[in-house]
């Protein structure tokens, strides 16, 4: 695939900002292994071999009876009965492959030497919350989840503020008054406040919570757009365009669009950092995802909660601060790639 002249000359200029070049590369293996979260900190084995046959519990539900056991519902692997008609008195039946933390989200340690939460050590590297779960595995499951949550807000909030934006500067004149004056109306409301009474009246959930940030963070894009549209439909090849009765909407779409997304994209990671931000203070509040999720905001609050327990504090703190930080970088690089005055001709 051959790339065009400015798109070469980007990546060049995106490659030469050093900290977001390597941050976007920390960033993107963090990521990947945070989907393979069920490979990596899992409850239950990623193979079973015994009696000649091979199992994956990390992928399916096997019942006890699979095993030779006497009950319907699935094994608990952890339980020593089980464990030995896997292996055998023995050892030789069969073999169970546990992941590198034996440990989900929710998973309960009950072989705690103390009372939770308990520190840092050998059965649990980051240390135990107060409800006796691994906190490593939550920080994992927990940065899969602010990710994905505010790469998603991301994208429908930039589609909405850039279907806005396009429509107020593209045909300006009432259209971009009376937009303009709703919008700075909306603008104008305690953000924060409406965000918690929301929160507060609906059912916590993942959509609902999206739908709630959703009110506003479409709205840090529409002023970027509208100039940009205001400024490009009037450039000879849009007015040439219209002359020649091509529609409005494909104007839009194929000749000021283009146009307006050099400024959209370099505010898109930083609308990423604002959401997981925004995530983290409603969970920290606790007015965010369902008691019991994974977190880094619920994590933050037994930090608060537990000051004996001082790990807890730290881990949320630091995993929050290299996503916030790694996001930055990546927005300044992004932003250097498309400034035009930093081109390298």
């Amino acid at each position: 695939m051959t790339l065009s002249p400015i798109t070469e000359r980007r990546l060049t200029q995106f490659k030469a900002n050093k900290r977001g070049y390597w941050s976007f590369w920390i960033f993107l293996t963090l990521f990947v292994l945070s989907l393979m979260a069920a490979v990596i900190a899992n409850d239950k084995p990623l193979m079973v071999q015994t009696g000649g046959k091979t199992y994956y519990p990390f992928l399916f539900l096997y019942p006890e009876t699979t095993f030779g056991g006497d009950f319907e519902t699935e094994a608990d692997y952890r339980d020593s009965y089980v464990k030995e008609l896997i292996t055998g008195t023995d050892g030789k039946k069969g073999w169970i492959l546990w992941p590198p933390i034996p440990y989900s989200y929710d998973t309960i340690n009950y072989d705690l030497g103390s009372p939770p939460p308990t520190q840092p050590g050998f059965q649990n590297l980051l240390g135990t919350d107060d409800q006796g779960r691994d906190v490593a595995a939550r920080v994992i499951y927990g940065f899969r989840l602010s990710v994905l949550f505010g790469m998603i807000l991301t994208v429908i909030s930039s589609i909405i503020g850039i279907t806005v934006g396009a429509i107020q500067g593209y045909y300006g004149g009432k259209t971009d008054l009376i937009l303009q004056r709703l919008i700075e109306i909306w603008h104008s409301m305690p953000q924060l406040y409406i965000l918690i009474i929301f929160s507060a009246l609906f059912a916590p959930g993942f959509w609902t919570l999206l739908c709630i940030l959703l009110l506003f963070s479409w709205l840090s894009l529409v002023d970027v757009v509208r100039a940009e549209f205001l400024r490009a439909r009037n450039f000879d090849y849009v007015r040439a365009a219209a002359a020649l009765g091509v529609s409005d909407p494909v104007i839009m779409w194929r000749h000021v669009l283009p146009n307006a997304m050099v400024a959209t994209v370099t505010f898109m990671p930083f609308i990423l950092t604002g959401s997981i931000a925004s995530l983290t203070s409603l969970d920290f509040l606790g007015l965010g995802l369902p008691a019991g999720s994974p977190s880094l905001g619920e994590l933050l609050l037994q930090g608060k909660n537990n000051l004996s327990a001082p790990w807890l504090g730290f881990t949320a703190f630091f995993s929050l601060a290299i996503i916030l930080i790694l996001l930055t970088f990546i927005g300044e690089a992004v932003r250097d790639a498309f400034d035009p005055r930093k081109m390298k001709m």
